[in-house]
């Protein structure tokens, strides 16, 4: 058990007290933000910002820029879903949602072609952000990137596009969600943060529930109106 117990906290060995509580924190409200995504309550929103402002100081302090730039495009894209949710509630909390029409369709294929190329630009200059900005002894080339940063990149698209949807209120954001999360358990896995990937199994799960939990709803709002005599 000790050894199991040593294996999984490895990663933490040598890091200072606060920023492992930061980092449980910032996971912590990652999964309720999940959470009240799944349940369409705005509170996703300000419970997700302070995950993802946690996570940027944690990479701000590990000297990880690259990554740190895109959970800084994750808070701004949350503040701009907050703002469209509270002009869209049905409720207090709650908010009506959708799918996409073929022009919705469209501009999601455009945003995750961008999503994309911004992530691969920012990983391409990554060492050199991560180099205090600075070119003296830094290479920059594809050719220096190993599989995981192809992957990673990918994942990053793909969370940004369902993070989009989301603000837009679309069913499909899930679906991208799922695809991003069930890649990123194993690799996760692979880079040896267990911790990241069992999180990330949480969250596809959650992920899954929240698309059929969405679709039912969707189907009851539309049910009156198709029933309804033309």
């Amino acid at each position: 058990m000790n050894l199991i117990f040593d294996w999984i906290f490895s990663q933490y060995k040598g890091t200072p007290t606060h920023l492992v509580i930061i980092e449980l924190l910032g996971g912590s409200f990652g999964l309720i933000s999940v959470f009240f995504s799944k349940r369409r309550n705005i509170w996703v929103y300000p419970t997700g910002i302070v995950s993802t402002v946690l996570y940027v100081y944690l990479l701000w302090v590990g000297r990880l820029f690259g990554d740190m730039l895109i959970n800084a495009y994750y808070t701004a894209m949350s503040l701009y879903g907050w703002i469209l949710w509270a002009k869209h509630r049905e409720d207090s909390v709650h908010v009506k949602i959708g799918k996409m029409n073929l022009s919705e369709t469209k501009s999601t294929l455009w945003l995750a072609l961008f999503s994309w190329l911004f992530v691969m630009f920012v990983y391409y200059f990554r060492p050199y952000i991560n180099h205090d900005f600075s070119m003296e002894g830094t290479e920059l080339g594809f050719k220096y990137f190993v599989w995981t940063d192809w992957v990673d990149a990918t994942t990053t698209a793909i969370f940004l596009v369902g993070m989009w949807l989301m603000a837009r209120r679309k069913i499909e954001n899930w679906l991208f969600w799922i695809v991003g999360n069930i890649i990123s358990v194993p690799l996760y896995a692979y880079k040896g943060f267990l911790f990241s990937s069992l999180i990330y199994i949480v969250y596809t799960l959650i992920a899954i529930l929240a698309y059929i939990e969405w679709k039912k709803i969707l189907y009851n709002d539309q049910a009156p109106a198709s029933a309804s005599p033309s």
